[in-house]
């Protein structure tokens, strides 16, 4: 099944007098299931797609339908309801609310779609046992090693069984080691079932996805197995 299908896709900012084209004719299909690194040189598109990707933005020209719903003519608030719902997101700077405890981080996805609090209760303590964190479930994120962020930001971005994870330059803050072990977590839930696009200008991460695409200048230059 494809999860994910782009076609005719345009975006365009104008910065100033200038006319930036950051995707043009931009088709992409990615299969349920897939792992997908995105790569390719500062202003090449990458942000722009996954953005487009995860509903932060709208495309000029396009379509861009996910799990077989068109999602680009959606509302707002429908938008919103499908990246809560079937889209996570990990980022290189976590993204963790400061004031919230990692307990808490991990259930603000379950909070805002009205989860019962029991099942919330119940979600948060598998979540905090299978990412090795039961024993920082009261810490703070400054309270946390980057590893250990990067580890509630993965929980909290699967907490509602998305379809898809986007993570982005998710190592970039990790030293190598503790970088690694976060890659292995992704992985372990791709190879669960859950879709993972990944971007990374690190060539060893790109080289450990099964597929790898590589932009310039807003296009395609390279789609192939890695």
């Amino acid at each position: 099944m494809m999860l994910i299908e782009l076609s005719g896709i345009e975006r365009v900012f104008t910065l100033g007098d200038n006319v930036v084209r950051a995707l043009t004719q931009f088709d992409l299909a990615v299969a349920a299931g897939e792992y997908l690194a995105v790569m390719g040189a500062s202003g090449s598109g990458k942000s722009t797609l996954l953005n487009l990707l995860g509903l932060l933005d709208r495309p000029d020209a396009g379509t861009y339908r996910l799990e077989g719903r068109a999602v680009t003519t959606l509302s707002a608030d429908q938008q919103a309801r499908v990246r809560r719902e079937r889209i996570g997101f990990v980022f290189q700077s976590f993204h963790l609310v400061p004031r919230l405890t990692a307990a808490e981080n991990i259930a603000l996805p379950l909070m805002l779609a009205g989860v019962e609090p029991a099942e919330r209760a119940r979600r948060v303590e598998r979540a905090l046992a299978d990412f090795g964190l039961a024993n920082r479930a009261g810490h703070r994120p400054d309270q946390l090693s980057g590893g250990q962020r990067q580890r509630v930001a993965i929980a909290r971005a699967t907490i509602m069984r998305p379809a898809l994870i986007l993570a982005d330059e998710p190592t970039g803050n990790l030293d190598r080691t503790t970088g690694a072990e976060v890659v292995r977590l992704l992985e372990m839930l791709n190879a669960g079932g859950v879709t993972l696009i990944m971007v990374t200008h690190d060539t060893v991460l790109g080289a450990r996805a099964r597929r790898r695409l590589v932009l310039q200048d807003g296009r395609k230059i390279c789609d192939e197995p890695a």
